[in-house]
């Protein structure tokens, strides 16, 4: 990878660094408790107990996507981004540009 392609990267991965954080800020506020006072109809407060078990679901998710983001600046800081944990080669760009925190090859990431 070279020094523009590794730069293009880790500002892909500060920006979605920045914007997973905004999201999950977002989730927060989605996934509060219902409270019973709330006067909303029995159905209505079915759906609002489903959407927020959604909503919790995506907010783990986003967690661990964040948690992987830092662990790739972390890897760029190592000298690591960017080579595949398993087999060693470089991945492509290309794979990296589309899942920034992927730690493996296409190939060595499809075997068992």
């Amino acid at each position: 990878m070279t020094d523009q392609e590794q730069e293009e990267l880790i500002k892909i991965i500060h920006e979605q660094i920045e914007s997973t954080k905004e999201e999950i800020e977002e989730l927060i506020e989605l996934t509060k408790p219902i409270s019973l006072d709330n006067s909303i109809g029995r159905l209505s407060r079915m759906d609002a107990i489903n959407n927020k078990t959604i909503n919790e679901k995506a907010l783990r998710d986003k967690k661990r996507n964040l948690q992987k983001l830092e662990r790739a600046v972390e890897r760029y800081e190592e000298g690591k981004l960017g080579k595949c944990l398993k087999c060693g080669e470089e991945i492509p760009f290309g794979r990296l540009k589309f899942m920034p925190y992927t730690t493996r090859c296409v190939k060595c990431a499809n075997l068992p």
